[in-house]
């Protein structure tokens, strides 16, 4: 199964949330249709995938947006668009779909989050914990097109395309940037710099 259940620090078991990694995505037209008609069974955060730097990276906004939802104070109709939006380093929520949502005919690859609170306070035994995930990969997998990938850097570098990162989160002629001639290290400050602007965008 390509659906990761991803553990959070600090996120409580009854709020679980699962990501998956789709290239060369061909119906990306299909699910953005499904989110503009708010359709509660694609409820799920889009991301485009050449906007993200690394896990780390994603999980921020992760996190971020999780957190929200349990104190109550999301800034977007649910979680899944809290995500996108946490990804910007403004509160411009067009701005944040616009660069890190879902685009016919410009994404090709995709990530793909899914939370799902439960309102039990009790420990979510394991069983059930497979089931759910079970159920939302095979309604995954059945409506994105695509090839399933790995979450992980190695992937996610592959498909990062550097001019719009760099333009989302004002990098260009950053002197700690240009300096730095390793493209590893430079990789490393960049997700450093995203996830600070991202830190201080409800500051």
């Amino acid at each position: 199964m390509a659906l990761e259940k991803l553990n959070l620090e600090h996120i409580p078991p009854t709020c679980q949330i699962y990501a998956a990694f789709f290239r060369d995505v061909s119906n990306c037209e299909f699910l953005h249709t499904q989110l503009l008609s708010r359709n509660s069974e694609f409820e799920y955060a889009f991301i485009d995938a050449s906007s993200v730097i690394s896990r780390l990276h994603l999980l921020a906004a992760v996190y971020s947006a999780a957190n929200m939802l349990l104190d109550g104070t999301l800034r977007t109709p649910n979680v899944h668009s809290e995500i996108v939006v946490s990804l910007n380093t403004n509160n411009n929520i067009a701005d944040a779909y616009r660069r890190w949502g879902i685009t016919p005919g410009k994404t090709k690859d995709l990530i793909v989050v899914k939370v799902v609170l439960s309102s039990s306070t009790a420990q979510v035994e394991a069983s059930t914990q497979a089931q759910t995930q079970e159920a939302i990969w095979d309604h995954i997998q059945q409506h994105v097109k695509g090839t399933p990938t790995p979450l992980t850097d190695a992937e996610l570098a592959q498909t990062t395309e550097w001019p719009k990162v760099r333009k989302y989160y004002r990098l260009n002629g950053v002197p700690s940037l240009e300096r730095l001639a390793d493209e590893q290290e430079q990789r490393q400050q960049s997700e450093s710099l995203a996830i600070m602007g991202m830190a201080l965008r409800g500051l």
